[in-house]
């Protein structure tokens, strides 16, 4: 097989092994970076008694995955608790074409975080198993244990995904109206009317990097968010609605300056987790061209 051959199989599956390694490292760049290794491996291989090449390439990157996080180690610049994986940010009226695949799973931000709490081997047996329907045999060869042994890695991983990361509401435009109230209580410095939409036991999560340690803050309880957000009313003006990771959220963007992204988790008609990237090095990685005016 001819490499332009090769090269337009590997196309075909190209959005099929981002949407793997996004949810295996919680990083778009980090994930393009796996599907371009994903690629080499590829080109240099022989695969004339390969079968199933999208099963092939599966188990390629996620090997690749599982080598990278295990390379991460501990985050010692950043507190792992206050890390906001990379969001997905839309327009309002819907995810494009290009991120259907990597949202196919419905994969927001509160998902990702609870991810990353994971052992790098039970990541990876809980995004291939639960996510991809990959056969417990299959990743057992990735992670070097025997497939009873794999199938307790998802176990574990699946009551730590259902214990620390529920569903949130299914309608989206009723969370728009609790996202929108939030809003309009922060920018008019309205404690009781931000208490009403945030949940007794909301978390904010805020990651503002290696270069802004006193943006980056996990912060607990209603009466503490809802301080919060009052202090930060000056900011309300230049809210931009958007969705992040397919949820109503917003692109704070004062000056022609993204200067956060805010995804928020709703449940029961309440937001019960606030997620904010203002890492001003991630933010400049982001395509978020169309948020400036």
């Amino acid at each position: 097989m001819d490499e332009t051959e090769l090269a337009r199989l590997f196309e075909g599956h190209r959005n099929h092994l981002r949407a793997v390694a996004y949810r295996m490292l919680g990083s778009l760049s980090e994930a393009d970076d796996a599907v371009q290794e994903t690629w080499l491996r590829l080109a240099r291989a022989d695969i004339s008694e390969v079968t199933n090449l999208g099963g092939w390439l599966t188990t390629v990157v996620g090997r690749i995955c599982l080598n990278m996080l295990r390379s991460r180690g501990t985050r010692a610049e950043l507190p792992l608790d206050t890390h906001v994986p990379d969001p997905i940010v839309s327009p309002e009226e819907g995810v494009g074409p290009e991120d259907q695949a990597l949202l196919a799973d419905a994969v927001g931000l509160a998902l990702l975080v609870v991810l990353d709490t994971l052992n790098p081997a039970e990541r990876l047996a809980f995004v291939l198993h639960d996510m991809f329907a990959v056969a417990f045999d299959e990743i057992a060869l990735i992670v070097d244990r025997t497939p009873a042994a794999t199938r307790q890695l998802a176990s574990r991983a699946r009551r730590r995904v259902q214990d620390a990361a529920p569903e949130p509401d299914v309608d989206l435009a009723r969370q728009r109206e609790v996202v929108s109230a939030f809003f309009a209580a922060s920018r008019a410095g309205d404690f009781d009317a931000l208490m009403a939409v945030l949940d007794p036991d909301v978390v904010l999560r805020a990651d503002g990097g290696t270069g802004r340690p006193a943006f980056s803050a996990i912060i607990r309880g209603g009466v503490a968010v809802a301080g919060q957000a009052r202090t930060a009313k000056q900011l309300a003006p230049f809210v931009k609605y958007a969705l992040i990771n397919g949820t109503p959220g917003a692109v704070i963007a004062p000056r022609d300056q993204v200067v956060s992204i805010m995804s928020f988790v709703v449940r029961g008609g309440l937001i019960t987790e606030i997620h904010v990237l203002g890492d001003p090095q991630r933010l400049r990685a982001l395509d978020l061209a169309a948020w400036l005016d």
